[in-house]
């Protein structure tokens, strides 16, 4: 039993320590790291057969090295296949036609929709598993706009597309796009040509396809049921698992109440439904006189409890957490089929295993953590304790071992942590559980629509008491992120507080708790910036940190309507760095890119003062916040950091917004740094002419993105950088940056970096500058090198 245990918790690390390498090792590295462990586990067989402490110790490491080494080996094989399906970079951006079937269900965007594809014919170099998105006209070009036909899961299709290998934006603590389409086997994304399109087959009829195509009728049912319904996303979300269904503002509410575990399809609703299939199943083969002898009445039910809760997993998308409970129940099945008792610890365990030998890259999501360590918390307080206890205290004993237990992980991953989550749970996880979510599954069935609407009405009594709860001042706890050894010294603090009554001192284990709760990330040392230029895309924000202030320089691209740089990218680094609001927050002038996510910072934490080049009718400057416009001259030092307004001047130049941004220099120990925005021409001849004596910086951000319309000679040759920041987007509609502008600065001598092939860039503006790549520091094997 104890070396079962050692081996899948040895097996699962080698999992995780393949998906923390940079690159791959070879083939045939991995096939004799492969056969080693296999020896190492026929010589261990040897040691078994003695009984000395020494040789029991040495099998233990025998055991647990290979375990370590099959894992990592077993995870390498499977990203070798996948990341084996490469899009050549020959073909990024050409027109490709190409054939195959919508493989999952079509999410709405607020211009077109977006689905997986599965690729049937195609030129070589295409991979099989693909997203598309189909816009009403093409978002990236100012094309004719294309009519959007309606396209449904299961059917086969015939477009032109552009494609392009998978990329995203890549930030300090922020969330790895490339990991989650690489798990999810998305080799390439791409959108649809204009009027290119043709469906082929209505109804492509596969085991896979099938349950897609009965999860969209089901998610079509249900909005036509409750047509206006608040709250019918979730009803959806807990019928099929189709979390985009549920609007990102109630994600934010569930989220500071903690109840977001409960919204989309759980172990508890699978293990819900497989109990109420069993107690049916059980009641109906009672029923009969022949069934009970041909199999008994317990194992009938069994396989049907678990049949029940394998087509609720296919239903919901098989998400991990589902995977997890699957797995379990199974376990728990065949040991009840066949008669035998098995620990819940080893139930845990194998399901474990199934879940990585299935999907090694199921470590890379937080759900994997949360839900396995979830249920491992739930089995150590069961473990070790004597005689029953009132149903009431069991509830309230679960509920803080996962509160206390659960909290080392969220304030890892998310740095954040509900503080009214046990009370907004104690009521929510009854109603979800036994209530909304079996009659929004009842609800699915054909002619039951009507208890959707009692099952909405109940959703919305809950809602009611969720929504007072998040808007309480104290509802949640946000930091930094804590360090890891933080992290693993709480995780231990929280397994000793939670041992059984009667273990001595289990007090210390909150001690454990202290730095995690109030460790604060390093700053900057007088006279010294700490400048972050992040990864947003095509856009612009920069951060930059003093011993004591903190600026924030554009606020990058909004994305769609309910989602922007300052929700997506910059609230949470900026949370996660420890900054608990803006001195100052700097609007260089009014276009989208800029000033995208500017509300949400706003929204997200306080800023003493906005400075802008915005027209008057602007909505920021409707903003509750003292605010300025900036000015050329303007002056101020924080912590020995000297700020300079270079633009705009009094001078009227032209009715482009460009021509108005704020231009900034910031100095540090000698050096300085040259935040231009997005000035074009006639804006850089102004400022040589207000400074003939010269705007020279160290580093510089490239006016414009890199556009012909800036970076003049004069001015490139006036403020003759050592290093220049291209801030754009991944092949980005505008072609930014452009080839003449990219030899002009190379030409000069100047080390160019850019966002869309080195993630945000880090520079500590001080008598030394340092510049760090987030890609270099974070670069994993499925991270691809763009082709620039």
């Amino acid at each position: 039993m104890l070396a079962m245990r050692l081996f899948v918790l040895a097996f699962a690390s080698g999992v995780w320590l393949l998906q923390q390498q940079a690159a791959l090792p070879s083939a045939q590295w991995l096939g004799g790291l492969g056969v080693g462990a296999l020896l190492i586990l026929a010589l261990r067989s040897r040691f078994l057969k003695s009984a000395s402490a020494a040789r029991r110790v040495l099998s233990a490491a025998m055991l647990v090295s290979a375990a370590v080494a099959l894992g990592f080996t077993w995870a390498a094989g499977f990203a070798h296949l996948r990341l084996a399906e490469e899009l050549p970079a020959a073909i990024e951006g050409r027109d490709i036609e190409l054939t195959g079937v919508v493989a999952a269900l079509p999410q709405a965007l607020e211009r077109g929709v977006r689905f997986e594809f599965d690729v049937e014919e195609a030129i070589p170099g295409v991979p099989a598993h693909i997203s598309l998105a189909w816009y009403r006209g093409h978002e990236e070009s100012d094309e004719e706009a294309s009519p959007l036909v309606p396209v449904r899961a299961g059917e086969r299709w015939r477009f032109t597309v552009r494609l392009k290998r998978p990329h995203g934006n890549l930030n300090p603590h922020g969330f790895d796009y490339e990991a989650w389409l690489f798990e999810r086997g998305i080799r390439a994304t791409g959108y649809v040509r204009p009027r290119s399109a043709e469906r082929i087959e209505a109804q492509v009829w596969r085991p896979a396809y099938a349950v897609e195509m009965l999860r969209e009728n089901i998610r079509d049912r249900f909005r036509k049921a409750l047509p206006d319904a608040t709250y019918a996303g979730i009803l959806i979300a807990l019928a099929i698992g189709d979390q985009q269904s549920i609007d990102a503002e109630l994600w934010q509410t569930f989220a500071h109440t903690g109840i977001t575990h409960l919204m989309s399809i759980s172990g508890l609703h699978v293990t819900m439904f497989a109990g109420l299939a069993y107690a049916l199943v059980n009641w109906l083969w009672r029923r009969s006189a022949r069934l009970p002898l041909r199999l008994p009445a317990q194992h009938a039910a069994t396989i049907g409890g678990f049949l029940a809760a394998f087509l609720y997993c296919l239903l919901a998308g098989f998400a991990v957490p589902a995977q997890r409970t699957l797995y379990m129940l199974g376990v728990v099945a065949a040991a009840r089929l066949w008669g035998r008792e098995t620990a819940a610890t080893r139930v845990l365990l194998l399901a474990l295993l199934l879940v990585l030998l299935l999907d090694p890259w199921a470590v890379l999501a937080a759900g994997f953590w949360l839900s396995f360590g979830a249920v491992a918390l739930l089995f150590h307080i069961g473990n070790g304790r004597l005689g029953p206890t009132h149903w009431l205290v069991e509830w309230g004993r679960a509920q803080w071992a996962v509160t206390l237990g659960m909290l080392p992980a969220l304030l890892a991953l998310f740095q954040q942590f509900s503080l009214v989550s046990p009370l907004a749970n104690a009521v929510a996880i009854p109603l979800v559980s036994f209530v909304i979510a079996p009659l929004a599954l009842a609800g699915a069935l054909p002619l039951a629509e009507p208890l959707l609407s009692l099952a909405h009405l109940v959703t919305t009594w809950l809602m009611a008491l969720i929504d007072w709860l998040a808007a309480l001042p104290l509802a949640m706890w946000q930091q930094a992120a804590p360090p890891a050894w933080a992290v693993l010294l709480a995780l231990g603090g929280g397994v000793w507080l939670l041992l059984p009554r009667g273990f001595p001192s289990r007090w210390l284990g909150l001690l454990a708790f202290l730095p995690l709760l109030t460790l604060q990330p390093p700053r900057p040392a007088f006279g010294v910036a700490a400048i972050t230029v992040l990864d947003v895309g095509q856009g612009l924000a920069i951060h930059v940190q003093t011993a004591s202030h903190n600026l924030l320089f554009d606020a990058g691209p909004a994305f769609s309507a309910d989602a922007d740089s300052g929700n997506r990218i910059i609230a949470p680094y900026l949370r996660a760095e420890g900054v608990r609001g803006l001195d100052l927050l700097v609007i260089s002038h009014a276009d989208k890119d800029h000033e995208g996510g500017a509300a949400s910072v706003l929204a997200a934490l306080p800023v003493a003062m906005l400075k802008a080049s915005l027209p008057f009718e602007h909505p920021l400057s409707a903003q509750p916040v003292p605010q300025e416009l900036c000015r050329d001259g303007d002056r101020w030092r924080w912590d020995g950091v000297d700020f300079e307004m270079l633009h705009p001047g009094a001078e009227p130049l032209s009715r482009k917004t460009n021509d108005v941004s704020c231009v900034l220099r910031v100095s540090a120990g000698g050096k300085s740094m040259l935040l231009t925005s997005d000035i074009e021409a006639v804006s850089e001849s102004a400022i040589l002419k207000r400074y003939p004596a010269g705007i020279t910086a160290d580093v510089m951000t490239v006016p414009h993105h890199g556009s012909r319309t800036s970076s003049t000679p004069d001015f490139v040759a006036a403020v003759a950088p050592h290093d220049v920041i291209f801030p754009v987007g991944y092949r980005n509609r505008f072609g930014h940056p452009k080839e003449d502008v990219v030899a002009r600065y190379a030409e000069s001598g100047a080390r160019l970096h850019r966002t869309d092939g080195d993630g945000a860039v880090r520079i500590s503006l001080a008598a030394a500058i340092v510049l760090r790549h987030e890609r270099e520091e974070r670069r994993r094997y499925w991270h691809a090198r763009p082709h620039l």
